[in-house]
């Protein structure tokens, strides 16, 4: 086994979308090489809907399906096709380089078609590529079960095979690339004075991506914050980006904002339930009755006044009629949307929740709900004010001016 340390490198759908792209991308293969690393790359299906192999393209021949075994058997294609030409295209500028499956490479999955979730990485067969100065190029996005079927990650999955290969192979760096500049404050789109978070620690990163920030995948922010492998998220072309490790020091509390939707606020009133062991009786069915449906909560508070949660999309009459027959006084409210406001420095620092509800107030933003965990407080709005929550939050907090590093 070679004794260079190793860097994986991920190419997001838009960094191999091209040949001008894939030229850039092979780029920074040729230059990890230079800085004395042993290169592992993990490739994304090539650009975006239309273009033929892009996920959503291939998701379209299935009618949208993304649960069985013959939609992501379809599915992994786009990220094989991107791998083998990506290899190829090394192999012409002069690199060694090998085309591989995720499950080639070692990425061992469940079963849980469309959303699997990896179970371990053998690593024998990229350490053997490696040890002859080969690249590895993976498809991302996929990998396959004990019993060798194929099973894709989720959308935005190729995150989670870098962090996976990376952590299995006690990585030097693992590098995100994308076509933004790393994690931002708040989404560019909306919020014109957002800028590039110059560094975030794991569990920062876990809490945005959960919250709606877009720029990785939750499920790859957890699995590197749950195994503490460090990271970074970084432009293409440029280089820019946001190190993200477990520690940092910030000199402020909140590091970035996030905001999500649509969402529906649920409250449930107990009615004339009395007796505490029927209460909870009552309450274990209810809960039972929504993850039996497949309806996935949030935000949820339980107190003497009844219990208050949150459910994607807008869904109220759903909910109404699964609790219908439990003596329970069910109050909905679709239209919602979730702003998060995340960071670490928050443990250290009093009156955060004071300065955000001031904010939203002096924008007259209503709110609805809020809940708050170590690094962040989530606030439920109305949707159609939800932008200007996310704008007055990134002002109050200063997140357009300045280094949030210290």
């Amino acid at each position: 086994m070679s004794a260079r340390p190793v860097a994986v490198l991920k190419f997001g759908g838009t960094s191999v979308a091209t040949k001008e792209q894939r030229a850039i991308a092979r780029r920074r293969v040729v230059d990890a090489r230079a800085d004395g690393h042993d290169v592992v790359a993990v490739v994304s299906a090539m650009g975006r809907a239309p273009e033929p192999y892009a996920t959503d393209s291939l998701l379209a021949l299935v009618d949208g399906r993304t649960d069985t075994r013959n939609a992501d058997l379809l599915l992994a294609s786009g990220e094989t096709i991107s791998a083998a030409i990506f290899a190829q295209e090394l192999e012409a500028d002069g690199v060694a380089a090998v085309a591989l499956t995720g499950a080639q490479a070692g990425i061992v999955t469940d079963e849980r078609f469309g959303d699997a979730t990896v179970r371990r990485v053998d690593a024998t067969a990229l350490r053997a590529l490696l040890s002859e100065g080969i690249v590895p190029v993976v498809a991302g996005f996929q990998g396959a079960s004990e019993n060798g079927t194929i099973a894709t990650l989720g959308r935005g999955g190729t995150d989670l095979s870098a962090i996976a290969i990376g952590e299995a192979l006690d990585a030097d760096r693992i590098d995100i690339y994308t076509d933004v500049s790393g994690a931002m404050t708040a989404d560019p789109r909306r919020i014109r004075d957002a800028r590039t978070i110059e560094a975030a620690t794991l569990e920062e990163m876990t809490e945005l991506a959960h919250h709606g920030a877009k720029v990785m995948h939750h499920k790859a922010a957890e699995y590197a914050r749950r195994t503490g492998t460090r990271y970074r998220i970084a432009d293409l072309e440029s280089g820019r980006g946001t190190i993200v490790d477990e520690s940092v020091d910030h000199h402020r509390p909140v590091t970035g904002v996030a905001l999500s939707g649509m969402l529906t606020w649920v409250r449930v009133i107990r009615g004339d339930i009395e007796n505490p062991t029927k209460r909870m009786e009552t309450e274990l069915e209810m809960f039972h009755r929504i993850a039996e449906a497949g309806i996935s909560i949030d935000q949820v508070t339980i107190n003497q006044a009844g219990v208050a949660f949150v459910v994607d999309g807008d869904c109220g009459a759903d909910v109404r009629r699964l609790l219908g027959d439990l003596n329970l006084a069910v109050r909905v409210r679709e239209g919602c949307a979730k702003l998060s406001v995340v960071g670490n420095g928050m443990r250290e620092a009093p009156g955060v929740i004071f300065e955000l509800t001031s904010a939203l107030a002096d924008a007259n933003v209503e709110i609805i709900h809020c809940t708050d965990s170590n690094v962040t407080i989530s606030v439920l709005v109305p949707a159609e004010d939800g932008e200007r929550a996310e704008e007055a939050a990134h002002r109050r907090f200063k997140l357009d001016v300045g280094d949030p590093v210290a």
